[in-house]
């Protein structure tokens, strides 16, 4: 290990709420919503009917070659990552690839893919599955497809950890860094799960919002009459580096990413431990890893789902982990805003972090004007709060009972 130190230089966030880290931050001060009513597939006999659904601009949109030889959730990477290598100012044609690695997590891969190529077998036999429909399904597909659109040749991967997936691949990236296996490496989350079997499935699983009729004010963590969260698409990338890369290409750094913590849970593949108990754990690793206090802490990024389950041992988990710092540490949610994109989500949430670090504000939770009496942390409601930022962290928790907790620290001048 050479105990390198990381830091983030460029955003590509690709979100229901906005695309582009300038709409994507202003939209957060707005405190507007990304949910909508489900336009992707004909859902008008679904039980769930809303969405985070992304709009690409027009010059952004995938080619036609794209959109038949790739699923949406390459597509939604593959712009994230231009995106963050556009915001960095990087110019890969100017650098040894061999020394750029790639890193995409995701929940669920091509999923859309994978129902597309089931229904034409069922329906037509199977000389009518695509050629590339397994190419198109696998879960590292978007990794593959950032890696070959910029020709980098260093390390690339993926990680498939459910809705810990974007974070945990910023984890792999950092551990490349230090490591000296990269200098840079494009690292993220990619999701696209708003499919008919998607939308079932947690529909009956009982984990999404039913609020049809009001697809803005559906997504309402830590709200007292929360019911279940909103599943969105969306990706998003950053650009990781090590200092002395950083440096010598004049960059500006925009954040370190100063440790991270994980755990399991190993109480229940879909239910968190109620305590919150592995999440604390995680928590309290992260705070080690960046060789923190918990007063050190002066945001918490909620995994904030708007389940009753998730929320209430959240909390728990965070005056666990926090001790007496918890109640006066501003906590947020930004699915609230975006749905959750469940692979991607880890990745959009550290965009967020980044973002509230360097304006020093803190992003609100949409819709929340009543808080669940059982919690007791200082949420931050519908309107952002300015205050001075100089450590987040940033939760990301999963079915399986997976936990992994980002630190972040602003910039130093």
């Amino acid at each position: 290990m050479t105990g390198r130190r990381t830091v983030v230089t460029g955003l590509g966030p690709v979100t229901p709420l906005a695309v582009g880290p300038h709409d994507f931050w202003q939209a957060q001060l707005k405190g507007v919503s990304g949910v909508r009513p489900i336009t992707r597939f004909d859902a008008s006999g679904f039980p769930v009917r809303v969405a985070g659904e992304v709009d690409l601009p027009e010059a952004l949109a995938p080619s036609r070659r794209e959109v038949v030889s790739t699923d949406r959730c390459a597509q939604l990477a593959l712009v994230a990552a231009d995106l963050a290598l556009e915001h960095s100012g990087l110019d890969l044609n100017a650098g040894d690839v061999e020394r750029v690695g790639v890193v995409i997590g995701t929940a669920a891969g091509g999923a859309e893919s994978w129902e597309t190529s089931a229904h034409r077998l069922s329906a037509a036999g199977p000389g009518k599955v695509g050629a590339r429909s397994v190419v198109m399904a696998m879960a590292n597909s978007a990794a593959a497809h950032v890696a070959l659109a910029h020709g980098i040749t260093g390390p690339s991967t993926s990680v498939v950890t459910a809705c810990a997936s974007g974070a945990e691949a910023l984890i792999a990236a950092h551990q490349m860094i230090v490591s000296g296996e990269a200098d840079v490496v494009l690292a993220g989350g990619a999701e696209a799960p708003v499919t008919p079997l998607m939308v079932s499935g947690f529909a009956r699983a009982r984990a999404l919002s039913t609020r049809n009729d009001d697809p803005e004010g559906a997504s309402r963590p830590f709200h007292r009459d929360r019911d279940g969260f909103v599943l969105a698409e969306g990706a998003a990338v950053l650009v990781l580096e090590s200092a002395e890369h950083a440096r010598a290409r004049g960059a500006e750094v925009l954040a370190t990413l100063s440790g991270y913590g994980r755990s399991s849970d190993a109480h229940h593949v879909a239910s968190p431990h109620p305590e919150g108990a592995g999440a604390a754990r995680a928590m309290r690793a992260a705070l080690r890893s960046a060789r923190w206090s918990p007063s050190d802490v002066s945001y918490v990024n909620a995994h904030g789902t708007g389940t009753p389950l998730n929320d209430t041992a959240e909390a728990r988990a965070i005056r666990t982990a926090l001790e007496t710092a918890a109640t006066r540490t501003p906590v947020s949610s930004t699915k609230s805003m975006t749905g959750h994109s469940l692979g991607a989500a880890g990745a959009i949430e550290a965009v967020a972090c980044v973002q509230a670090l360097l304006h020093a504000t803190v992003p609100p939770t949409l819709n929340l004007d009543t808080v669940d009496p059982d919690i007791d942390l200082d949420l931050v409601g519908p309107e952002p709060r300015e205050a001075p930022l100089g450590n987040a962290l940033s939760n990301s928790f999963a079915f399986g009972g997976h936990n992994v907790v980002l630190a972040f620290s602003a910039a130093t001048p």
